[in-house]
């Protein structure tokens, strides 16, 4: 057990852990409390809102193996060919080599397995810190099919971004390119590496020092929302990689909201939203 350092004023617990268990990312310090690893004044204690006292001690066995967690994952949209998710931010869409347990697609797995229904394919991939809509097929056929269309997907963003874009709507094209540093780059002309990438963007609202900003991918490269933000001006809230200075939902405040396309079966229109969650609504609220 290691004990953390007092808490210096009444807070929930939750809130405690986010600052406490740095640099553990939301989704693993949610994980580690529900473990019943987290102990206070030596109970243990699995609620998020437990209220913790400046005097109380907490400690957390930080190196026992997290379960996986099939339950984080909610199904939006489910039939014999499809199944669309709700990803929340803080998970992998699929295993890396620092994280190989712990994604979207060994979590739905794991789901799909309870109830003896299939494996999943993916479709395609979400960043880590970027929630929403992540679609995956049923068969290895549809996951083929999907893919090969799936420049005529609509795919719908919506952005909490620092200040605004001095247009209120536009296209942002230009060709990006990865570094070694793992960090994109935005450049005017093709080159061997450089792909092109085409983003239309228009402002919802602006309140305060934020907008909300809906952004439809004509491309879907690396990080493409997050560089034409930083390079309007106006980097997504949270985004300290592409120059962000705020991070007021302790999160990246990116989220796939809308998805359209045609059935890969049927041939039927498929229109799926999910709305802003409410950490990233209260921004601009």
């Amino acid at each position: 057990m290691q004990q953390l350092p007092p808490p210096t004023a009444e807070v929930a617990l939750l809130d405690y852990l986010l600052t406490a268990l740095l640099p553990m990312n939301r989704t693993r310090v949610k994980q580690v409390l529900r473990s019943g690893r987290v102990h206070v004044n030596g109970a243990s204690v699995t609620r998020h809102d437990h209220p913790l006292r400046p005097d109380d001690t907490v400690s957390v066995a930080r190196d026992a193996p997290v379960a996986v967690d099939p339950s984080g994952i909610v199904i939006v949209h489910e039939d014999a060919y499809l199944i669309v998710i709700d990803k929340p931010s803080g998970l992998l869409t699929v295993a890396t080599e620092s994280e190989k347990t712990d994604t979207a697609f060994v979590r739905l797995s794991a789901q799909l397995a309870a109830r003896n229904a299939g494996r999943p394919f993916v479709v395609h991939r979400l960043d880590r810190d970027t929630s929403g809509l992540l679609l995956f097929a049923r068969s290895a056929d549809v996951r083929d099919q999907l893919q090969a269309s799936w420049e005529s997907v609509t795919k719908s963003y919506l952005a909490v971004v620092e200040g605004a874009p001095e247009s209120a709507a536009g296209v942002v094209e230009n060709f990006l390119t990865e570094g070694r540093d793992l960090r994109v780059r935005a450049g005017r002309q093709p080159g061997k590496d450089a792909k092109r990438a085409v983003s239309r963007y228009k402002v919802r609202e602006t309140r305060g020092k934020y907008s909300l900003v809906e952004v439809e991918l004509e491309t879907g490269r690396k990080h493409q929302i997050r560089v034409h933000m930083a390079g309007l001006g106006c980097p997504v809230a949270g985004d300290k990689m592409y120059g962000a200075v705020t991070d007021p939902a302790r999160r990246l405040c990116l989220h796939a909201w809308r998805l359209s396309f045609e059935h890969p079966f049927t041939g039927a229109l498929v229109e799926l939203e999910l709305p802003l969650p409410e950490v990233l609504s209260r921004v601009v609220g």
